[in-house]
C-alpha cells in the first residue's frame, strides 16, 4: 500500500523536504517527487477532501500507472568515478553527474535506472559519515538502561523508575524525567512534556526501536505505533526510527544517555527517593545544571546554544496539547456494534465484517474506516453495555426504537388484562426491557389471525402457568388449549396435590440462581 496520505501530510501540513519525506516513509526521492507531481496533476486540494478515503485517493493519483521497464545494460558509467564525483562538494548532485555522463553516452543509461544502479553500488561500500545535524531539525530520544529505586513511606515498597532522555541536534540541549515504565502512556507523556520543556517542536523526532514507538522494527519500512503517529500528526513532526543494529543513527541519544547516567543518575546514586516528583524535582535541578555547563572546546553552553540558535528554529507547539488515545483494529459484528473493553458502540450498519480503526480517549470513542471517521461516541466504562446511535441501524431497528414498554403494554391492555400481564412480564425477564419487543410484537399480532379473544383466554392461562414468552402463546392457540374449559389442570390432565411442585417452582428456583 502506498503511504500516499502520509507523503501529502509530510510536504503541505509539516513542510519538509522530498529527502526527509523518504526518509520517515520508508521510500525513496523519486517515489516522493512522483506522488507530489501526481497530486497537483489531478488538481485535488490541500487538505485532501474528508470524503476521499484511502482507495480513492490511490484510484486518483494512480490510474495510469505503467510498467517501467529498465534500458538495456549499454556503456555502463564507472561507478567508482561517480562516486568519486559526488564526493568534490555538496552542490555535485547525482543529476549533474548523470548529465555528464549523458554527453559522453546519449544513449547510455536514463536518469531513474542510473540512480538505482548507484544505490546498489553504494549500498556495498558502507561508508561511515560524520552526520552534522541542523538546529531545529532533530531530537533524538531514549531511556537510560540504569534505574532509580523509590521506596513507599507508609510500606517499605521498592519500585523502579527508568529515566527518560531526548537530545536536540543542533545544540545537544538535553532534557531528562523519570517514570515509572517504558509503557506506551509514559512514553507519549514524557514527549508531551519534552516539547514543552524546549517550547517547541522539532523537524524529525528520532526514536530507537522500543515497542512503545515502533510497532515493527523493519529495516526498510518500519511500523510506527498508531498513538505515536498521532502524537506527531499532532505537534506536525515525522517520525524517523534508528535502524536496527545502526548505532551511528542515534549517535545523539547514546551520548545524551551517558552524560545523564554520569551528570544525574550518578550524582543522585545514594539519595533516597520516596516519590516519583522528589525523583523528578532532583533530576530537574541537575538538567540545569548540565544544560547549562560550559563545553570544552566550543564556546558558550548547550543553554546558550539552544537560546540563541535553535530555540528560534523550532516550530510553535499547537494551542491545544496532545491528548492521548489508544489505537486499535477491531471487526464490526453482524449486529453492527464494535466490541471495545467489553462494552458494544454502534457503527453505520454498511460496515458489517469491515476492520475498523478504533481511537479510545479518556472520554470519547471514534471509529475510522480508510482513514475516515464514521462513528464517534461518549466513553464508557459499563461492562456488557451497549451505546446505540439511531441513525446507524438499518431502517427495519430504527422503527423499532419508536416502541417503548408502556406503548406496548398500553396496546395489550386493548386486548385485555391478561394480555397486559404478559407482556409486562416478558419484558420484565430482559435484562433490557427492549430485548423483549420482538416477542411482545409478536404476540400482540397473532390477535389478527386468532382473534382479540383467544389471545386473551391463552394469555390468561400462560400468565397461571408463569409461560411468559411468545412461543407458548403460540402453543397454547395452536393447540386450542385456550378453548378447553376447566382452568389449567383439566386442560394439561396435571391432578393438583401438595407433592406436585408445579412450574412455578422451577421458575422461582431459577430466578434465585440467577442472582446468585
Amino acid at each position: 500500500m502506498r503511504k500516499t496520505r502520509e507523503i501529502l501530510r509530510l510536504r503541505y501540513q509539516a513542510a519538509l523536504s522530498m529527502g526527509k519525506i523518504a526518509l520517515s516513509c520508508g521510500v525513496s526521492s523519486s517515489t516522493v517527487s512522483d506522488t507530489l507531481n501526481r497530486f497537483r496533476r489531478s488538481g485535488l486540494p490541500w487538505p485532501v477532501p474528508a470524503e476521499l478515503d484511502d482507495q480513492t485517493l490511490e484510484n486518483r493519483l494512480y490510474k495510469d500507472d505503467q510498467k517501467f521497464t529498465p534500458p538495456e545494460d549499454t556503456h555502463r558509467p564507472d561507478w567508482a568515478w561517480v562516486h568519486r564525483e559526488l564526493r568534490k562538494g555538496k552542490n555535485v548532485t547525482v543529476r549533474t553527474v548523470w548529465e555528464e555522463y549523458c554527453e559522453e553516452h546519449p544513449d547510455g543509461y536514463s536518469y531513474s535506472w542510473f540512480c538505482e544502479s548507484f544505490a546498489k553500488f553504494r549500498d556495498q561500500l558502507h561508508p561511515v559519515m560524520r552526520q552534522v545535524h541542523k538546529m531545529g531539525e532533530k531530537c533524538f530520544v531514549d531511556y537510560a538502561g540504569p534505574k532509580f529505586q523509590i521506596v513507599d513511606p507508609r510500606t517499605g515498597e521498592v519500585r523502579e523508575a527508568v529515566l527518560f532522555v531526548g537530545v536536540l541536534g543542533g545544540s545537544n540541549y538535553t532534557y531528562a524525567e523519570a517514570t515509572w515504565s517504558q509503557e506506551l502512556p509514559n512514553w507519549l507523556g514524557s514527549h508531551v512534556r519534552m516539547l514543552e520543556y524546549f517550547g517547541g517542536s522539532p523537524e524529525l523526532l528520532i526514536p530507537d526501536n522500543l515497542k512503545s514507538g515502533v510497532t515493527k522494527a523493519d529495516y526498510y519500512e518500519p511500523d510506527i505505533n498508531p498513538a505515536y503517529n498521532d502524537l506527531a500528526t499532532h505537534y506536525g513532526i515525522a517520525v524517523l526510527p534508528a535502524r536496527k543494529r545502526k548505532p551511528r543513527d542515534k549517535a545523539k541519544a547514546e551520548s545524551g544517555v551517558l552524560l545523564a547516567e554520569r551528570w544525574i543518575m550518578a550524582k543522585l546514586r545514594n539519595r533516597t527517593f520516596y516519590s516519583l516528583d522528589s525523583l523528578n524535582e532532583a533530576v530537574g535541578e541537575l538538567l540545569q545544571r548540565l544544560n547549562g555547563k560550559a563545553f570544552q572546546k566550543l564556546e558558550g553552553s548547550r543553554s546558550s546554544l539552544f537560546e540563541e540558535h535553535e530555540r528560534p528554529r523550532l516550530r510553535a507547539l499547537p494551542a491545544e496539547r496532545y491528548c492521548y488515545a489508544q489505537w486499535k483494529k477491531a471487526r464490526v459484528n453482524i449486529d453492527f456494534h464494535v466490541d471495545v473493553e467489553r462494552h458494544y458502540y454502534s457503527v453505520p450498519y454498511a460496515l458489517i465484517h469491515e476492520v475498523v480503526d478504533v481511537r479510545l480517549t479518556a472520554t470519547v470513542v471514534e471509529f475510522l474506516h480508510k482513514g475516515i471517521r464514521v462513528a464517534s461516541h461518549r466513553r464508557s466504562f459499563t461492562r456488557g453495555g451497549a451505546t446505540t446511535l439511531k441513525e446507524h441501524m438499518p431502517p427495519r431497528f430504527a422503527k423499532m426504537l419508536e416502541w417503548t414498554p408502556e406503548r406496548l403494554m398500553n396496546w395489550a391492555e386493548k386486548t385485555g388484562p391478561a394480555t397486559r400481564e404478559l407482556v409486562a412480564g416478558i419484558m420484565e425477564r430482559k435484562l433490557h426491557p427492549q430485548q423483549g419487543f420482538r416477542a411482545c410484537l409478536g404476540v400482540l399480532r397473532l390477535s389478527s389471525k386468532y382473534g382479540c379473544d383467544r389471545v386473551e383466554a391463552a394469555c390468561r392461562r400462560a400468565v397461571t402457568h408463569r409461560a411468559f414468552s411468545y412461543a407458548s402463546i403460540k402453543s397454547i392457540l395452536e393447540k386450542s388449549l385456550d378453548k378447553i374449559a376447566g382452568g389449567a389442570a383439566e386442560a394439561t390432565g396435571v391432578v393438583d396435590h401438595e407433592n406436585v411442585r408445579g412450574p412455578a417452582y422451577y421458575n422461582d428456583a431459577r430466578e434465585e440462581a440467577v442472582k446468585c
